[in-house]
């Protein structure tokens, strides 16, 4: 299989949530909050510069043809989490937002699977546009339920690295880890997974 249809194929599992920039958006906002906060040992300021990034990226995104609910996103969840920062005064509080979000995805993708509604398939069987037709095909409904698991291992492990961290006020390490497990890195290993889970489906599938 080529480079080309590969990449194809990935980035057709981002499109219900705007692709890989909604991600980048994600890690940016972490990575800059971390950085400025390192430099400044400023809550306030550094929840501002997160905030100016990703609104940069935003801006970016309209004037490019995105459309605009994919970049307010993004722009809504750095926006809650400077809110926590800055009310609160506390850095750790910035990746509360991040936190909140591994453990709900480990919940949902958890209970899609105990009701024989794996995540991955309702939101392939979306992209594809055949809708739920991928349940009367167990090989294809097998395939799913090992991606929604890959997906559910990744929040799991987010979780309980996040969590003992945010607890234990520690800024630096949960900063690094927030962005590698709960961004980019941890996502774009998932999506290769489940590539090669679904790679010889007869229904191409990403």
């Amino acid at each position: 299989m080529n480079l080309s249809l590969l990449t194809r194929r990935s980035l057709s599992l981002f499109s219900a949530i705007g692709g890989w920039r909604t991600v980048a958006e994600g890690v940016v906002s972490r990575a800059l909050f971390l950085l400025a906060y390192l430099l400044t040992g400023q809550v306030p300021a550094s929840a501002l510069v997160a905030v100016g990034g990703v609104f940069v990226l935003a801006v970016v995104r309209l004037c490019t043809g995105g459309k605009v609910w994919q970049p307010a996103i993004g722009l809504i969840v750095v926006g809650v989490s400077a809110l926590l920062a800055g009310s609160t005064g506390h850095a750790v509080d910035f990746y509360l937002t991040t936190v909140l979000l591994q453990a709900s995805g480990g919940v949902l993708f958890l209970a899609s699977m105990l009701m024989r509604w794996p995540a991955i398939g309702l939101v392939l069987g979306t992209v594809r546009g055949d809708r739920l037709a991928w349940r009367r095909d167990r090989g294809q409904r097998r395939r799913y339920y090992v991606c929604t698991a890959v997906f559910l291992a990744k929040f799991a492990i987010a979780t309980a690295v996040l969590v003992p961290l945010y607890l234990a006020g520690a800024v630096i390490p949960l900063g690094i880890a927030a962005t590698l497990l709960g961004g980019a890195p941890a996502v774009g290993v998932c999506v290769y997974l489940c590539w090669r889970i679904l790679r010889n489906d007869p229904q191409p599938s990403w």
